[in-house]
């Protein structure tokens, strides 16, 4: 299980941590805004994809540039072409980190 090189990519998010970001590969590396995230405070953003579909898994996980055990991520509402990241802060202070998210694209096939 594994991908090409040719099938990653990297994008990082403009202006905030809530700001969309659109990378049409299958796998890859998304940069947050460091932005202050607020102790316990969760933010969302889309990954516009066109390699995704309804039916598909989108995996994620911090790969760097945050501090360790603060975090949460999760993705949900995953469709057509994109699919949304939830990022929580459970540390007891406000953090602003440049986060960097790992994904990969799990095509699912339903008979």
């Amino acid at each position: 299980f594994g991908f090409l090189a040719t099938e990653g990519g990297a994008v990082t998010q403009a202006t905030s941590k809530s700001t969309g970001v659109t990378l049409n590969t299958r796998c890859g590396a998304i940069t947050m805004n460091n932005a202050s995230l607020g102790a316990s405070t969760s933010v969302s953003f889309t990954l516009t994809n066109s390699t995704i579909a309804t039916d598909d898994v989108v995996v994620a996980s911090i790969s760097s540039g945050a501090t360790a055990a603060s975090y949460l991520i999760f993705v949900d509402d995953v469709g057509a072409g994109s699919c949304r990241f939830h990022v929580r802060n459970v540390s007891g202070g406000s953090l602003g980190e440049a986060i960097v998210i790992s994904f990969a694209v799990i095509k699912v096939t339903i008979a």
